[in-house]
């Protein structure tokens, strides 16, 4: 079961994090798929490009993996600031020499940024992060405030 918290949708369709704006935009990108390459580019309709991204939770931590593949560590900026979670980086273009044409180019290159709002408060000071066969994974622990108590109820 995902929870989710609930949004005003006239308030946060251009919410600080535009991360609805980035969705949408993300969405019309694949629903365009290449028929306005041409056009638009490789960078996508609106420039940049976004990395796919899974946020989940238990009593302790909240967890986001991001897709990274072909990054380095180096080229991968984490920040925490009021509860946003923001991943910013650069995939460069390998260019080959010599002689010959691209048929097809689908992968995306160049600045992304993705802002996550997390689900509840964290502790900033023990978050963790890791990065292995292209996934950058972070743990972010709850803060003692925002973790589950357990209340007993006494018979009287």
């Amino acid at each position: 079961m995902k929870i989710i918290r609930y949004r005003d949708p006239e308030s946060s369709l251009w919410g600080p994090t535009g991360e609805r704006f980035s969705q949408f935009r993300d969405e019309l990108n694949r629903l365009l798929d290449g028929s306005l390459a041409g056009f638009v580019g490789n960078a996508g309709l609106f420039g940049g490009w976004s990395p796919a991204v899974d946020v989940s939770q238990d009593k302790e931590n909240v967890y986001v993996a991001v897709e990274l593949p072909g990054m380095k560590r180096e080229e991968i900026d984490l920040s925490l600031h009021e509860g946003v979670l923001t991943i910013t980086g650069e995939r460069k273009q390998e260019k080959k020499e010599g002689e010959g044409e691209t048929f097809r180019e689908e992968r995306y290159y160049g600045r992304f940024h993705r802002s996550v709002t997390l689900p509840t408060e964290v502790d900033a000071d023990k978050v963790k992060a890791s990065y292995r066969d292209g996934v950058l994974e972070v743990e972010l622990p709850k803060a003692e405030a925002a973790k589950p108590k357990q209340i007993d109820v006494k018979v009287v």
